[in-house]
């Protein structure tokens, strides 16, 4: 009986032993079951110039890993690493081979293979093996200017027509001032592009440089050969009164948040001036960045004249810094030109466009902003009253708005500014019938005359 219950405990120790171990292995880290994960920071495209970035993660920790390249050559070991230490994560980059410049295939495969030290599969490990097929491309884009404007003004603007050659192409722009992005748009025929820009008068010089890139990394660019014209601009020393900051600073800093609970009417100035104005801009810059990415064939646009019989009372360009007894305390620029004429005149512009903003705009008053398409948009501020409405398409000389003395405005005027991609540029030019037909319908005309002898 005591050998038959001793039978029984030992065969109960050995199950409770085979439970416990199974459960052992199911549950400890040290048997994990999952292959390690293998990712590959690419596109698809590779130009065999700069390393791949792989990524492998394990939870129970890599132990060796070997990445081979396949092509009609046969395969090459790029990397293989048996690692003492075994890591969790490893971040590689990977070398194209030295041989990679006598790679004519379009396509290669990059084989990756890792394996773990979980003692899972017969204390084996897990192992992967992952395959990526890869489109090489080694070719910078063909880039080409078909036409520009011949100069631009500090504050002005002008037009480029370029083309771009390549199957792979991902993205293209202008790179101006300070790392802005002139968008561009399909022009005319199937590879070519047009594109505004714009030089800020507040900056000293200007450069253009068109730059193109495929998938695969490759990168080509163009300078624009224009001719900079230095265009000097009024400086005016702006003594303010307590009148002024008492009557006219004081009505405007109850309308606005920046301004509440400040009793000082020279911070209230200075705060209106400068963060005021600078949110007022900012969000004209956002409205007039816009680009459509539809196919351009022409682009006609009329002299800008808003305004019948009106009279320039305040230039663009104009550098104001205000002073109060004696010191200096602020300064903005002018980036408009205010045109007067009769109270509440009617504003009729030359060119149809889009409504795209119609509200209050701070220091603007009641605005309006238009859109003109490849980029170019007119803004209309202090206005009395709109006859249009946002989303609306105007016509030729449709009235749209009156003249009045909403936001910062002394006098019933209007503030008419013209605006390339978001940068403010000179309305004199766009004013100007000669100055169009030279830098915009001459340049496309001619762009057209090459591209049809393509």
């Amino acid at each position: 009986m005591r050998n038959k219950n001793n039978s029984s405990f030992s065969l109960l120790f050995v199950m409770i032993l085979i439970i416990g171990g199974g459960l052992f292995v199911y549950f400890s880290s040290m048997f994990e079951r999952n292959a390690p994960v293998v990712t590959v920071d690419n596109n698809g495209y590779w130009n065999l110039k700069k390393p791949l970035k792989i990524k492998i993660d394990d939870e129970s920790g890599i132990k060796s890993y070997k990445i081979t390249l396949k092509s009609s050559k046969g395969e090459e070991t790029l990397q293989y690493e048996q690692l003492i230490t075994p890591q969790r994560e490893l971040n590689l980059e990977v070398k194209p081979p030295r041989s990679a410049y006598t790679i004519k295939d379009k396509t290669i495969e990059i084989i990756i293979e890792a394996n773990d030290v979980s003692k899972w599969n017969m204390l084996a490990g897990n192992s992967v093996k992952k395959i990526f097929s890869l489109v090489i491309d080694k070719k910078r884009p063909k880039l080409n200017i078909v036409s520009n404007s011949y100069k631009i003004s500090r504050g002005g603007s002008a037009l480029v027509v370029f083309k771009v050659d390549d199957e792979n192409i991902k993205d293209m722009y202008i790179l101006g001032n300070d790392e802005k992005r002139f968008k561009v748009e399909p022009f005319y025929k199937k590879g070519y592009f047009i594109s505004l820009l714009a030089w800020p008068v507040i900056d000293s010089s200007f450069k253009a440089t068109i730059v193109a890139t495929d998938k695969a990394g490759n990168v080509a660019k163009a300078y624009v050969p224009l001719y900079l014209k230095e265009k000097t601009y009024k400086i005016s020393k702006i003594k303010l009164s307590d009148r002024f900051l008492k009557g006219k600073i004081a009505d405007l800093s109850e309308e606005f948040e920046e301004t509440q609970g400040v009793e000082n009417p020279l911070e209230q100035f200075k705060i209106i001036n400068e963060d005021v104005r600078a949110k007022n801009e900012n969000l004209i810059h956002k409205i007039t960045s816009a680009v459509k990415e539809e196919k351009i064939s022409n682009f006609k646009i009329n002299r800008m004249y808003p305004l019948k019989n009106a009279q320039v009372v305040a230039h663009f360009g104009d550098h104001r810094k205000y002073y109060y007894d004696g010191e200096k305390v602020s300064e903005a620029y002018h980036l408009g030109l205010d045109l007067a004429s009769n109270a509440m005149a009617k504003i009729r512009p030359q060119n149809s466009g889009e409504v795209v903003f119609a509200e209050d705009n701070g220091l603007y008053g009641n605005m309006l902003a238009i859109s003109h398409g490849l980029g170019l948009y007119t803004i209309y501020g202090h206005c009395s009253s709109f006859k249009v409405n946002q989303g609306d398409m105007t016509t030729k000389r449709e009235v749209i708005a009156n003249t009045g003395k909403s936001g910062y405005a002394m006098g019933d005027h209007l503030h008419f500014g013209v605006l390339v991609q978001g940068i403010e540029v000179r309305p004199q030019e766009w004013m100007d019938k000669q100055w169009i037909k030279l830098n915009v319908h001459d340049v496309i005309k001619n762009a057209k005359s090459i591209i049809n002898r393509d």
